[in-house]
């Protein structure tokens, strides 16, 4: 029986991919990870990997021109074959050609609920919310495309904000919210609930 295959882009820790693993070994999620590609040896993402086994295949964007990095890539990627592509913490702009060949199979989260706060990273985003005073943030799961974090929204999860919230308590309510957001799109998706109408997605039912 063929297994669905998904892959890991990670710039960090990948720490949503804990909720995706036991997600995946509890049965909730048809799935299993084939990959995981780092662009920083020093990355969290890396020990994830090698504790459970799963190939991972280090490119230090650091060493190498754009052009460079984006053929290797492409050519991991097509190694691997993945039905589907999380990017997790993921810290480089995928280019035009990486977004049309995997069109749809590429999933961001972002920490916030998009189009608000939009094109930050982190820490940064979780500043901004606060200095804004938001009452409520959260996470937004969306396939990819050339268009910076604009991409269809697939799932969205809130967090309450409380008085004397900090960037850290609010990334740490946030990153529970980001597996429970992924566990939900990876289902949609392998279960071919998801329904693309320009830029929105219906899920069906």
């Amino acid at each position: 029986m063929m297994v669905n295959k998904i892959a890991v882009m990670a710039s960090t820790n990948a720490t949503d991919t804990v909720a995706i693993k036991r997600a995946m070994d509890s049965g909730q999620i048809d799935a299993e990870f084939c990959l995981f590609f780092v662009n920083k040896p020093e990355a969290g993402a890396v020990e994830k990997a090698r504790n459970w086994g799963i190939p991972c295949e280090i490119v230090d964007y650091r060493d190498m021109n754009k052009e460079e990095y984006e053929q290797k890539l492409q050519e991991i990627l097509n190694k691997y074959a993945p039905d589907l592509i999380l990017a997790i913490g993921y810290n480089k702009i995928m280019s035009d050609a990486v977004c049309e060949k995997f069109r749809y199979k590429i999933i961001n989260v972002h920490p916030s609920l998009l189009p608000a706060f939009g094109g930050g990273f982190n820490f940064d985003v979780h500043k901004a919310v606060l200095e804004h005073g938001c009452k409520v943030s959260g996470c937004t799961l969306h396939f990819v495309t050339p268009d910076l974090d604009n991409g269809p929204i697939i799932v969205q999860k809130c967090v309450d904000i409380c008085d004397g919230e900090t960037e850290q308590t609010l990334q740490k309510k946030i990153q529970v919210a980001e597996g429970e957001g992924f566990i939900d799109a990876i289902k949609c998706f392998f279960d071919g609930k998801i329904k693309i109408d320009g830029r929105v997605v219906r899920i069906l039912n």
